[in-house]
């Protein structure tokens, strides 16, 4: 029997044939989000508990087949599928995917690697509780995946980055081994934290099994307020006084362009939002607050000066949730609508607050420039300088470029060259996957690349997590 017949044979035999799938039973694994790209892998494992996850990793180590782990599947940079060798196997964590406990005195939640973002979400609000990070994809991503590639969302604003959200986690090494580093410890200063190598390692140093997480007090009453504005300008320049009108009972702070919002009503033209084509900005506010009456004062204070001063030229109040609600699909209804609507070439690139403005200004010019067939979608979270800056191409228009993989090179590097001229970053929140290695080699510096290539190779001596992923070879 040659090694990958042996290998898929002592898999299924560890896991049963239920838990493993070949052929066409793997056809859900081996494919991007987007259907950009597509892998081949000699089986799927599906794991039930760490011991099984230790298991499968000890028989790839010992044959030195490379191992993809997969939770949702949601990576927006082809962090989760496995590659065109065909000699490695996708290890899915969709069945570890139970809440272990929640602790309201101790303010924490613990949970497998593959619970649903959103059952966490829920498990904390059911007990009173608010676990805060959000995004889109939060009704399919796991949070194992999240950890893994420290997502952000649009409530980094006031709670942080994932990173900010673990206290501890249990991860199977490479070769089999388990760490157990589950504390739910605020303080703990002995040494190396060690969990901060394994969150945003994409899966490249090893398979996080659980994690526990900070929780919090449940929200008081929510407003949201969709802001109209007809410069860019004026937008980020408003951010400063609702920041000191409401300081942390800002939520979040997400930026839409007006053309983002007409691809997002054309796609789904059943959303209830009212929408002016002649807006060309849009600053979506989420505040808390005990009392509605408090908000609605200080809302009012601060907006009516604004419009007086013409620096916005209009706004929407969600007067209730169901509104409100209405407001915010319009935002998470972005990735489905791009999908849906061509092919976009979507940066997630961070500046400074301060340019933002001059970062927009520049880079429409070189797209306008340099790929007229284009348009530009954009959403950030304004309150952190992150922004997903979206290069579109409408079905046919991208059907009719000659060299599409080059055009793609050509306008990521055209956008990313901006950022880093302006001291910013080309992955704010996404990471790296398959997708941006080069830049990784193009925008790091090299003691930075030497020292990451030191932790992967103390880690992962056999390139098998993940291989491909993060780091040139």
């Amino acid at each position: 029997m040659d090694i990958e017949k042996q290998v898929v044979a002592e898999i299924e035999a560890l896991l049963g044939p239920k838990n493993i799938r070949t052929g066409n039973d793997a056809e859900g694994f081996l494919e991007d989000f987007w259907g950009r790209a597509r892998g081949s892998a000699l089986c799927v494992a599906l794991p039930g508990n760490t011991q099984e996850v230790s298991d499968v990793l000890a028989i790839c180590f010992k044959h030195n087949i490379s191992v993809f782990p997969q939770g949702g599947n949601t990576s927006t940079c082809l962090g989760a599928v496995p590659d065109a060798s065909g000699r490695s196997i996708v290890l899915s964590l969709s069945r570890m995917n139970r809440i272990l406990s929640i602790d309201p005195l101790d303010a924490s939640i613990t949970a497998e690697a593959g619970c649903i973002l959103a059952d966490i979400q829920e498990a904390a609000a059911k007990v009173d509780k608010f676990f805060p990070l959000s995004l889109g994809a939060e009704g399919s991503c796991q949070i194992g995946g999240n950890v893994s590639t420290n997502a952000g969302g649009t409530s980094v604003l006031r709670y942080g980055n994932t990173r900010d959200l673990v206290l501890g986690m249990e991860v199977v090494l490479p070769d089999g081994r388990i760490w157990n580093g589950m504390r739910t410890l605020r303080k703990n200063n002995t040494g190396y934290d060690l969990k901060h190598l394994f969150i945003g390692a994409e899966g490249s140093l090893g398979i996080i099994t659980k994690v526990s997480l900070k929780i919090f007090p449940s929200l008081g009453h929510l407003t949201s307020a969709l802001i109209s504005f007809d410069d860019i300008a004026n937008l980020t320049a408003f951010t400063e006084p609702l920041r000191r009108a409401f300081d942390t009972s800002i939520i979040a702070m997400e930026l839409i362009s007006g053309s983002e919002v007409r691809i997002v009503k054309t796609m789904m033209p059943d959303l209830s939002v009212p929408y002016d084509q002649s807006i060309s900005w849009f600053l979506l506010v989420d505040i808390t607050s005990d009392g509605e009456t408090d908000i609605a004062e200080r809302l009012q204070d601060v907006l009516g000066e604004a419009m007086e001063s013409g620096q916005i030229v209009d706004v929407l109040v969600s007067a209730n949730e169901t509104q409100r609600a209405s407001i915010w699909k319009l935002r998470h209804s972005v990735t489905e609508s791009h999908k849906k609507y061509g092919m976009g070439m979507s940066h997630d690139v961070a500046v400074p607050i301060g340019d933002i403005p001059r970062f927009i200004e520049i880079a429409k010019s070189k797209v306008d420039e340099s790929f007229p067939q284009a348009e530009i979608a954009i959403v950030g979270h304004v309150g952190d300088g992150n922004l997903h800056y979206n290069v579109m191409f409408e079905k046919s228009r991208w059907d009719a470029i000659a060299d599409q993989p080059q055009m793609r090179k050509d306008v990521y590097k055209a956008i990313y060259d901006i950022a880093a001229d302006m001291n910013g970053t080309f992955s704010a929140e996404h990471g790296i996957g398959a997708l941006h290695v080069a830049e990784m080699k193009t925008y790091k510096s090299e003691i930075e690349l030497e020292m990451m290539k030191g932790i992967k190779a103390y880690f992962d001596p056999l390139n098998i997590m993940n291989p491909g992923r993060i780091l040139p070879e």
